[in-house]
């Protein structure tokens, strides 16, 4: 709705950071960093220095995705002394899921260093002067919102695990919840050491040494050289067709984008009209089919994206931003539900990625050292006889995939504004059950059920089934528009 850009964000302050930028002459990659960099402070701690990310970059020369996700730790040919702590989260009273954090769930982040070369390579913007609010954010504080503190309520469990992130999140003994204060100073601390330093001092320096200690004595296996050995991969995105678009998204070693690809071809060649709830659990049941053991040994060689497809055709937070010219950063980052692990003296709550069963579905410490874990994480841009039409997004672990197919369905075949797309109601595939949001077909659900499916009502919408950002604009006209998924207290701010 402006020629300046549009992001669309988790929180209202990530999303102004991103549009202070744009308004102040900035680029999409630009204001890109500066939302992320903010949602360490604003949707901590979901994100932050020791989480994992991609960044999907849209400009006229083309497209890459930059894969700065989570590696395994292990080339210092340290021994693994401790095990994963399972601690169980609800969503609801019915519905948990159990994460792993410890020692033992930490594997070699990747944010600083992504951060840093997305700017070099694509941003117009000094890394200091992106950090600087952020910085001062986390020094100052801010209120927790209620979206915010549902997140800190279900993850209490976690982040009062260990002393460090309870003095973070339950300071005085007591969890932050909707109207406190929410203050990081060692985070804002070491914010203002990356804007000066960049990177440099997580990987190489004397923050780098901290993070190996605190995770070595605790019994994990994050060595001083698998930091130093660390660097971001830029990737050709996987490419999909459907309904006359094309869909540009996250490849191997990433499972999710693939998947995505897979099931929106299958959309595509499974008939005419739009696809109805039906079809589109028939797919995502294939797509979940697909992820066999032979699918995860082969996401990591060459050309696997292409045979994968051609054989069967013929605890996240994400942020979208598009500037003026068309530009777009759409980039994923995730701390998983964090390890609970908090490093004193650097503002680092290191990731459990080794710990999270989704990304593990074949067992534990079985990948090995160096190698990037499979995520689901997805960055995707939508693209209508080549111009950008929409950059979106998810956080939501396994759910990213279906959100990101749901409002992509939305988008292009129901011809939905980007806002209302991102708030449809939702399903989801898994182990054998349908999740279904409120407002989902019932006569669809229950033709499932006769079917044979076990179909799951949800009582309310809730942030398991993802948190959706997208940016849409419009080829002929250059406008924009934003969608904030309010199941994890979306919002879009305007340049």
């Amino acid at each position: 709705m402006t020629a300046r850009g549009v992001v669309a964000a988790g929180h209202p302050l990530t999303a102004e950071a991103g549009a202070r930028v744009l308004r102040e002459g900035g680029n999409a990659v630009d204001a890109a960093v500066a939302a992320v960099i903010t949602s360490f402070v604003t949707e901590s701690p979901l994100t932050g220095m020791g989480a994992g990310g991609y960044m999907l970059i849209h400009t006229a020369p083309g497209t890459t995705v930059l894969d700065f996700f989570v590696a395994v730790p292990g080339a210092g040919g340290r021994e693994r002394r401790s095990e994963l702590v399972p601690i169980p989260v609800h969503f609801t009273e019915e519905s948990t899921q159990v994460f792993n954090v410890g020692a033992a769930s930490c594997g070699v982040p990747g944010v600083p260093s992504g951060l840093e070369r997305a700017l070099r390579g694509f941003g117009t913007v000094p890394l200091a002067e992106l950090a600087a609010p952020a910085a001062r954010l986390a020094r100052d504080g801010h209120r927790v919102n209620g979206e915010q503190a549902y997140f800190l309520a279900i993850l209490e469990p976690i982040l009062t695990h260990y002393e460090e992130a309870r003095e973070v999140y339950a300071p005085g003994g007591n969890l932050l919840r909707e109207g406190d204060t929410f203050r990081f100073e060692e985070l804002g601390e070491g914010l203002e050491r990356f804007g000066a330093e960049g990177a440099d001092p997580f990987y190489r320096g004397e923050i780098a040494a901290k993070i190996s200690d605190w995770v070595l004595e605790r019994g994990g296996t994050l060595a001083p050289a698998d930091l130093a050995s660390y660097e971001p991969i830029p990737r050709d995105p996987v490419r999909a067709g459907f309904h006359g678009r094309e869909v540009l998204t996250n490849p191997p070693p990433s499972s999710g984008g693939l998947l995505i690809a897979y099931a929106l071809e299958l959309l595509d060649r499974g008939g005419d009209g739009c696809p109805g709830t039906e079809r589109v659990v028939e797919a995502m049941e294939a797509a979940q089919r697909a992820r066999t053991e032979e699918f995860l040994a082969g996401l990591h060689e060459p050309g696997f994206a292409t045979r994968f497809l051609s054989g069967r055709l013929g605890s996240t937070t994400h942020i979208t931003a598009v500037d003026g010219e068309g530009r777009c950063a759409s980039v994923t980052c995730s701390n998983g539900t964090g390890s609970g692990l908090i490093v004193p003296g650097t503002g680092v709550h290191v990731n459990n990625m080794l710990g999270e069963q989704d990304l593990n579905p074949l067992g534990f410490h079985r990948h090995p050292a160096g190698r990037r874990i499979p995520s689901m994480m997805s960055p995707t841009i939508i693209l209508g006889d080549g111009r950008l039409e929409a950059g979106l997004g998810s956080g939501g672990s396994n759910r990213i995939r279906s959100a990101i197919l749901q409002t992509i369905v939305a988008l292009v075949c129901q011809g939905l504004d980007v806002a209302d797309a991102v708030v449809a109601p939702r399903v989801h595939f898994e182990q054998g059950a349908v999740q279904a949001e409120p407002g989902v077909d019932e006569g669809a659900l229950r033709r499932l059920e006769r079917g044979g499916y076990e179909v799951v009502r949800w009582p309310a919408r809730n942030l398991f089934f993802g948190g959706v950002q997208a940016v849409a604009r419009d080829p002929r006209t250059g406008e924009l528009r934003g969608g904030g998924d309010p199941r994890r207290g979306g919002a879009v701010a305007i340049a």
